[in-house]
Formats: structure tokens, C-alpha cells, sequence
């Protein structure tokens, strides 16, 4: 009898633990939603830096986590309604990067949490009350330092000496540039440096700003961070080239499409520095109590060929400063 009873308990056993473990719940799998400005094939270093950064503490697409992605291709119209389409997929946390793109998710959801990969003064937009205590559902990397825009000016300044007049080109749309064109004007007097604002809010109003430039003689261009301007950087780059106008914008991608230099965010940095925000709100943290951070790695980058062109030295102190210099 007891030879029979043994296997008799084991197997009860064996079926018991195989009930309880199919009465397990499944494994949770988390939805993240990222609204971008431009196309995939523009943002793909910082949706694969993003990813890279999800694999390293665990997560990982198929698995524990599903992406979905909308992308407005530089079509900024779109971005409500992207946003809103984003919404109603339900997703656990949303992706977001630029001023515009942060404005129109908030504006769309005030429930999701919304992380920021860089953006303008998120504050004067009305996307958080502050950096420390953003009393929302938005947190993440916010605003741009004023030590980041006065570096612009600097640079602007040591490859021209001479320079007395500055341009800055901004959007008047763009709910952060008012606070970032006082911080320019401080730096520019601190050099002795006149500022010529031009505004564009449109494709159509960029030959009108590149016309008044030449107009008023500028000798340098400083090109704002925005995603109009990121969407029509061909044709901002080839404007100041035929000028022979000195610009400085605030990625590499202008600089590679044939642009004097950059100065401005890693981006990719950006994206997995989000990655923490991201595993904090999915394992319960709110938005609200999470402070939004600066960004603390930049990308100087100048393009020797476009400098020729434009019958530009660039000085060796300058150049030693350069993260990439293309020849």
C-alpha cells in the first residue's frame, strides 16, 4: 500500500503545482507611445539609443514591452491630432521631444505620464510649474541651460573677431524661444555683439528672414532650436551658404547637410537618459514628484568643406574644441 501511495501523492502533487502555475497571471507587458516631429529615418539614432537603453535594465519590444510610434514628418499641424490618435491607443507612458511636440501631448492627455527627451523652458510653455516639482504628468530632460546658448555666442565669436551683428533666427510659435533670445541678447552685449532678430513661423517665411538678413549686413547667423526649423534644414542650410552667412544650429544633422557647425543636446543621450523616467513611472512613481533634469552632454560639431566655401578660417583653439570635425 505504500508503494502505491507514493507515486499516487507525487503525481497530486506534480498536478497541483501545474494548476497553480497556470492560474498565474501572465508577465505585464507595457505599452510606450512616442510622438515625434520628424520621420523615423531622422529620428532613428534617438529611437534606437531609446531601445538600446530599455534592453540594458530589461526591457525588451516582443517581450515586456510593445512601442508605437507616430510620426508627423515635419508636418507640426499634425501633432494634435497625432497626439490625441497616441492617446486613445491607451499606452502607460508617452515619449515626447521638443517644446511643440511636449505642448501637444499635454494638451492631449493630462492622465498618461509624458516624458520629455529635451525641450524648451517647458515652465513658460505651461507644460510643469517647475523643474523641481512639475505638479503634472510630465517630467523628464527639460530645458536648455543658459551656459548652452551663451556658448553659441561664444563660438560665434572666436571664428569672427570682428563680428558686431548677429542675427538669431526664432519661431514665434515656438512658446520657448522668447525666454532663450533674452538669454542670447545678455551673452551678445557681454561680447559687444548687436542682435538682428529674424522670425519665421512658416516654410514660406524663411527667404523673407534670409532677405532681411542680408539687408541689414549681419555677420553671423544663430539658428534656434525647433522642429519647423529641424524639418527645413536643407533649405536654412542652403540660404545661408548662398549668403556665405556664418550659422551655428543646434544639431549635427545640419552640420551634415552641409551646414558651418553645431553646438547643442547629444540627442542620443537624451533618449536614454529618458529611460530612467520611463522605469520609474512603470514601476509606480507619478510624474508630479519626479524633478525634470537639464541636459548634461553636448555635441560640437564643424564642417571644414562649408567653412572653405564660405571663405572662413577656422581658428585651432576652436577646432581642438570639436567633438566631430568633418573634412
Amino acid at each position: 500500500m505504500r508503494k502505491k501511495f507514493i507515486p499516487l501523492a507525487l503525481t497530486a502533487l506534480l498536478f497541483a503545482l501545474c494548476i497553480c502555475a497556470g492560474a498565474q497571471e501572465p508577465a505585464k507587458v507595457w505599452r510606450i507611445g512616442v510622438l515625434v516631429s520628424s520621420s523615423a529615418s531622422l529620428n532613428a539614432s534617438r529611437d534606437d539609443a531609446f531601445r538600446q537603453g530599455l534592453r540594458e535594465i530589461g526591457y525588451a519590444e516582443g517581450k515586456n514591452i510593445i512601442m508605437e510610434y507616430r510620426y508627423a514628418e515635419g508636418k507640426l499641424d499634425r501633432l494634435s491630432e497625432l497626439a490625441a490618435d497616441l492617446v486613445r491607443s491607451q499606452p502607460d507612458v508617452i515619449l515626447v521631444g521638443g517644446t511643440r511636440v511636449a505642448v501637444a501631448a499635454k494638451q492631449a492627455t493630462s492622465a498618461i505620464p509624458i516624458v520629455v527627451t529635451g525641450a524648451g523652458d517647458l515652465v513658460a510653455a505651461g507644460v510643469v510649474q517647475s523643474l523641481s516639482l512639475p505638479g503634472g504628468n510630465v517630467t523628464g530632460v527639460s530645458r536648455l541651460s543658459p551656459e548652452f546658448l551663451g556658448t553659441r555666442v561664444e563660438l560665434l565669436k572666436k571664428i569672427i573677431p570682428k563680428a558686431t551683428r548677429i542675427a538669431t533666427l526664432s519661431n514665434p510659435e515656438n512658446p520657448g524661444h522668447a525666454a532663450g533670445l533674452r538669454e542670447i541678447e545678455l551673452d551678445a552685449l557681454a561680447w559687444g555683439i548687436r542682435l538682428q532678430a529674424l522670425a519665421a513661423s512658416g516654410a514660406d517665411e524663411l527667404i523673407p528672414a534670409f532677405r532681411t538678413a542680408a539687408k541689414e549686413r549681419v555677420d553671423a547667423l544663430i539658428v534656434m532650436v525647433d522642429a519647423l526649423f529641424s524639418s527645413q534644414r536643407s533649405t536654412i542650410v542652403e540660404l545661408a551658404l548662398k549668403q556665405r552667412l556664418p550659422a551655428i544650429y543646434d544639431r549635427a544633422e545640419f552640420v551634415e547637410a552641409g551646414g558651418l557647425m553645431s553646438y547643442g543636446m547629444n540627442l542620443a543621450d537624451l533618449s536614454r537618459r529618458a529611460v530612467w523616467y520611463v522605469d520609474q513611472i512603470l514601476k509606480g512613481a507619478t510624474p508630479e514628484k519626479l524633478p525634470l533634469t537639464e541636459p548634461a552632454k553636448f555635441e560640437f560639431v564643424i564642417n571644414l568643406i562649408t567653412a572653405k566655401q564660405i571663405g572662413l578660417t577656422i581658428p585651432p583653439n576652436v577646432l581642438t574644441r570639436a567633438d566631430k570635425v568633418i573634412k
